[in-house]
């Protein structure tokens, strides 16, 4: 069978940075899952929120993907809430709720996210098609 056909992209579901991000937030909303009580409302809600976003933004982007600029909007809003997501990840490092290894993990992991989101902003033509 051609490789072609066997990666193509159909859904959004289909982009492994979608694949990442998903199971990175999976990971997160497993580990807030022990944070304490008292961080319910404010740092453990914020890191899935964001966690979250990074995936929602792509389904959104993917979905409006015939209008380019609002592809690129979604990819860049996607960037950001990966950014939000390592910022408040990095409150959980240094408040003791996620040892260092889990906190580089998921570090690298939004790093790598940056840089597949990046790539598409640069291929943003392949991934955009006008209207028929």
């Amino acid at each position: 069978m051609d490789e072609k056909r066997t990666n193509k992209i159909r859904t959004v579901r289909d982009l492994k940075v979608y694949r990442k991000a998903f199971d990175s937030a999976m990971e997160i909303f497993e580990l807030t899952k022990k944070f304490p009580k008292e961080e319910t409302y404010s740092l453990t809600d914020q890191i899935r929120r964001a966690s979250r976003s990074v995936c929602s933004n792509l389904s959104e982007g993917w979905r409006k993907r015939r209008y380019k600029a609002v592809f690129l909007n979604k990819l860049t809003d996607s960037g950001q809430e990966a950014a939000e997501t390592q910022t408040w990840l990095e409150f959980s490092f240094h408040c003791k709720y996620i040892d260092e290894e889990t906190f580089q993990r998921l570090d690298d992991s939004y790093e790598h996210i940056f840089a597949m989101l990046n790539a598409m902003e640069k291929k943003a033509d392949t991934f955009c098609r006008p209207s028929s």
